[in-house]
């Protein structure tokens, strides 16, 4: 089982940046989290169709710019000369996709933490989680505080586990599905990040036990934060970057 001698992360996680205050998944979106106070973010990582990993978290481009069809289909040079900002409002217009590389690069350098989630488009599982580990471990090669790599797919998971085994992983669940500990444990997992409606005590107390992080998305109300709180879980995901204070 794998264990982290510390925990490094901070309990608050801007969820795709800034939460909804910014188009999601873009530069935009982090620098406001920053400006928030946020020190770790959540951001959503997938493949290009000739391998460039980069920020979207649909499998469709339509919803969060202003292009058509399914992003993993389309090479980096069309996808980055896509709007991402404008459907959120004027002011964003013309905000581009970035890639990890970019993220990873205004994260190190102002010591800010991150939370990649591999979101592979359908098909691609494998393929995204080798990629998307490999490169992470390249870009934070002697970094003090590693990326933290989650997904729903476990098989993305285990693709990541392969190529760069050093790097800490989270499963994610929507519901406790028949096994998703000891899935978690089988992919020497450090966390389960789950929807926060799912955490009661004695699942907190259950993967506590197993030497796990509890985690939970996406909290947007102060109700629930307090509840989070309260049964001792370790980390929220929010939208809500300008509700909570993350100090």
């Amino acid at each position: 089982m794998s264990t982290m001698k510390h925990w490094p992360y901070p309990r608050w996680i801007a969820h795709r940046g800034a939460g909804k205050l910014a188009p999601e998944n873009t530069m935009a979106a982090f620098r406001l989290g920053a400006a928030h106070g946020y020190r770790m973010f959540e951001c959503d990582a997938k493949l290009s169709a000739d391998g460039v990993v980069f920020l979207m978290h649909d499998a469709t481009l339509e919803r969060t710019t202003n292009g058509n069809g399914t992003g993993g289909d389309l090479p980096w040079h069309n996808l980055s000369q896509l709007d991402a900002g404008g459907w959120h409002s004027r002011a964003f217009a013309g905000e581009p996709l970035p890639t990890l590389e970019a993220l990873a690069r205004f994260c190190l350098a102002n010591r800010y933490l991150l939370n990649i989630e591999i979101k592979p488009t359908p098909g691609t599982e494998t393929a995204t989680g080798a990629a998307v580990a490999a490169l992470a471990a390249q870009l934070w090669q002697g970094a003090e505080t590693p990326p933290l790599l989650t997904s729903f797919k476990p098989d993305a998971l285990a693709a990541a586990q392969a190529a760069s085994p050093e790097l800490p992983r989270g499963l994610l669940v929507d519901t406790l599905w028949d096994g998703w500990l000891e899935k978690a444990l089988n992919l020497d997992c450090v966390a389960v990040v789950a929807n926060y409606a799912l955490w009661d005590s004695a699942t907190v107390a259950r993967v506590h036990s197993a030497g796990l992080k509890c985690l939970s998305y996406t909290v947007n109300d102060d109700w629930a934060a307090q509840h989070l709180l309260a049964l001792g879980t370790d980390g929220i995901i929010t939208d809500q970057v300008d509700l909570f204070s993350p100090i």
